[in-house]
């Protein structure tokens, strides 16, 4: 005679709160990257438009130059004089060949300061550039 219960496999139902717990985790990361991509963008420049234009996908360590009505260049937020830039955009050549460099001008800038900065990186030896351009309203 056995009398002890037989024992059922109860059947594990959905486990909620590890799920909950990766969805905050991935909102969490998507909130934080959408950051730190909107910082370049959300300095005062007026892209010029171009019909053709694409947005493009950012590049993994993209430099993006700005450059702003009055030609003052701006990296990061901050202000580069030219000298300053001239060696930096060299010291990232040396370390990093085919760095890209995203060129933002605003669409008031003198073309000359464009040429400027477009000469240093040639200098430099970055030949992977590319130009802002936004879409048309």
């Amino acid at each position: 005679m056995n009398f002890r219960k037989q024992l059922k496999a109860e059947t594990v139902g959905f486990q909620l709160a590890p799920m909950i717990d990766v969805v905050f985790l991935l909102l969490c990361f998507f909130i934080t990257s959408q950051i730190f991509a909107q910082w370049e963008t959300e300095i005062d420049i007026t892209l010029p438009t171009a019909e053709t234009g694409q947005v493009p996908e950012r590049l993994p360590g993209e430099i993006i130059i700005n450059i702003r009505s009055d030609g003052e260049t701006i990296i990061n937020a901050q202000p580069v004089p030219p000298a300053q830039l001239a060696d930096m955009l060299t010291r990232i050549a040396e370390m990093f060949p085919g760095q890209p460099v995203l060129i933002r001008a605003d669409r008031l800038t003198p073309y000359e300061e464009v040429i400027r900065v477009l000469d240093l990186c040639r200098q430099a030896d970055i030949w992977n550039i590319s130009f802002a351009t936004g879409v048309p309203e």
